[in-house]
């Protein structure tokens, strides 16, 4: 019994650094795809014109490395292109467009993006989520919660919309 517990413990080491070196490599992997993606996106757009899909793609992976003036920059170029982009595309923009605001501490530029994303796309949760977020951080209680409402009417098990409304309206009423 004395010879075996080494050699169960040293296999038990053994596979959990094996597990790790796996996980390592495939987070290597990801990451040198995603840095690929951005230098070859970010070659492209700086030589020719792109299209809106690519200004957004690279502007959310400037939003993941939270350079969010950049991710402005790409964004308002990209719906400068107009017509050819399908509403709810457009509106996903927008909603890009408010988080990069809101993360720069700018919330009513991103109060009126999400806005503009919730007019194209009247059911899109996240820019809901996000603009009751904002009212919230602007102190808009009573918005923030008819906003949150609203969310719930649309996914009722929307858990961060029941929550916060909840949380909202205990607030409102020990405040009163």
């Amino acid at each position: 019994m004395n010879e075996v517990l080494p050699i169960v413990y040293l296999s038990g080491i053994v596979i959990f650094l094996g597990g790790l070196a796996i996980f390592l490599l495939l987070q290597i992997i990801k990451t040198r795809r995603t840095e690929n993606r951005f230098y070859k996106l970010q070659e492209k757009l700086q030589k020719e014109k792109g299209t809106a899909q690519e200004y957004y793609e690279l502007a959310s992976l400037y939003l993941d490395k939270k350079l969010y003036v950049q991710a402005v920059n790409l964004l308002q170029k990209g719906l400068k292109m107009g017509g050819k982009i399908e509403p709810e595309n457009k509106a996903l923009m927008y909603n890009a467009l408010g988080f990069a605001y809101f993360s720069q501490e700018q919330v009513d530029l991103a109060i009126r993006n999400y806005k503009d994303a919730i007019k194209l796309y009247p059911d899109y949760v996240i820019a809901l989520n996000n603009l009751a977020n904002a009212y919230e951080k602007k102190q808009l209680i009573a918005q923030a919660i008819e906003t949150y409402e609203q969310t719930l009417k649309i996914d009722e098990n929307n858990k961060v919309a029941n929550r916060r409304a909840e949380l909202l309206k205990k607030r409102l009423v020990s405040s009163q």
